[in-house]
């Protein structure tokens, strides 16, 4: 995580979507004592995946991270927020922008932004080949 510095409090999006909300634990920390980058990449694929899902109405894999960027660290027992949307339907695929923003646990509805990232998921068939995103879907 690259900036440590003090931010500001943010507002939460209102024009997206709450999908998981996570405590980081001591044993997700690197050896900096902060919370691990693979970590928090993991928590913001299975976020990622929540609004997709209702539109590839089956199996889905992630295809492509675009984008990943790390804002501040993320420290253990902070309470990590996941919004999610889509930015893009395309014929087999779904694109969505996930935004992190932790509150720290001692000053808990105060925000920061940690973490943004835009993620492409493709929906594939029982063979695991892309197939067409139902027309039907929400």
């Amino acid at each position: 995580m690259t900036n440590s510095s003090p931010a500001a409090n943010v507002a939460l999006p209102t024009n997206m979507e709450l999908v998981l909300k996570v405590i980081p634990m001591p044993a997700d920390c690197n050896a900096n004592g902060d919370i691990f980058g693979g970590w928090v990449m993991a928590q913001v694929d299975l976020a990622g995946s929540v609004v997709p899902a209702r539109y590839t109405q089956g199996r889905m894999a992630t295809v492509a991270v675009n984008e990943f960027v790390f804002k501040q660290p993320v420290r253990v027992g902070d309470i990590l927020s996941f919004y999610s949307a889509v930015t893009r339907i395309g014929k087999t695929s779904v694109t969505v922008k996930v935004e992190v923003f932790a509150e720290r646990y001692i000053k808990q509805g105060h925000y920061i932004k940690v973490t943004e990232a835009l993620l492409t998921y493709v929906a594939i068939d029982e063979q695991g080949k892309p197939r067409e995103i139902p027309k039907t879907a929400a």
